[in-house]
């Protein structure tokens, strides 16, 4: 894979593959009562950490996803350099770093083509499935006008699993 790759794995797959992925930027999207230490070889300053639960709906003691969060992701992967490879995970690496990857996609590729980001999510993890609020918040900040919530729609549910398998996409639509 190039330089110009974003990666996504579960949380117990984050080091192998920092290492294995040459990986110099790394976005966290898990609870907060869950620190997790930025691995050797990454900046302190090129860690993302969002702490969030995995809902789509207020529950009494979680953190639902909000703006902040999303408006903190389009800045991160704009900023990225893509000189190294970005990780995304979260606990399990199928909701909230899929939806994070998939805004990321969106953010780099402003021209739109949803559809074929979200296309590209399925055909490399079919497990994804994307956290709906982080993505219709996401389709707000970014202006999408629907078009990110219809993309993760259009690829559905994914397979069930308890963990997914670390994965890769290219960073630009047409590479």
């Amino acid at each position: 894979m190039s330089p110009e790759t974003i990666y996504v794995a579960p949380l117990s797959l984050v080091e192998t593959t920092v290492t294995h992925a040459n990986v110099s930027h790394l976005v966290t999207l898990i609870n907060g009562d869950m620190p997790i230490p930025t691995p050797p070889g990454i900046g302190p300053d090129r860690h993302l950490r969002l702490a969030m639960n995995d809902i789509c709906e207020p529950q009494p003691g979680l953190v639902l996803p909000c703006e902040t969060h999303v408006a903190d992701l389009v800045r991160f992967a704009r900023e990225w350099d893509r000189q190294a490879p970005l990780l995304i995970h979260c606990w399990a690496g199928i909701s909230r770093s899929t939806a994070a990857a998939f805004i990321s996609l969106c953010a780099l590729n402003p021209e739109g083509a949803e559809l074929e980001l979200a296309r590209a999510l399925r055909r490399a993890s079919p497990t994804a499935y994307p956290n709906r609020l982080l993505v219709a918040l996401a389709d707000e900040i970014l202006t999408r006008n629907g078009r990110m919530m219809a993309a993760v729609e259009d690829i559905g549910r994914g397979r069930v699993a308890e963990e997914a398998e670390v994965f890769a996409l290219s960073a630009l639509l047409a590479a």
